[in-house]
């Protein structure tokens, strides 16, 4: 911005870089993987595996019960919602039918 007390003043240079050059620090492009030498697409690969079997190593996996069990309280909750909704869509319809009969009849059709 130039200087209002001085309008003479020159105007700053206009920034040059393009969206997303220049933008970031180097830790963020570290971050993302975009610092460093380039590698092939064999070294890349191989990383990538050497990332999934470190993650896994992470994981904490549940134990059979546990997946038993959430694997009974979704059955019971499908089961559930799937009852409920079959009972009110079979009360809508009951309802709009009976509404267009009423209509039907009230128009004399």
């Amino acid at each position: 911005m130039a200087d209002i007390e001085n309008p003479q003043a020159p105007l700053p240079a206009p920034r040059t870089a393009r969206f997303g050059e220049g933008q970031e620090g180097r830790g963020a492009r570290r971050e993302r993987g975009l610092s460093g030498p380039r590698t092939s697409a064999i070294g890349r690969l191989a990383q990538f595996w050497r990332d999934v079997r470190a993650e896994m190593k992470r994981v904490s996996w549940p134990s059979a019960n546990e997946v038993k069990n959430t694997t009974i309280i979704t059955l019971i909750a499908v089961i559930f919602f799937a009852v409920y909704l079959f009972v009110v869509d079979r009360v809508w319809t009951f309802l709009l039918t009976q509404l267009n009969q009423l209509l039907n009849w009230m128009t004399g059709a």
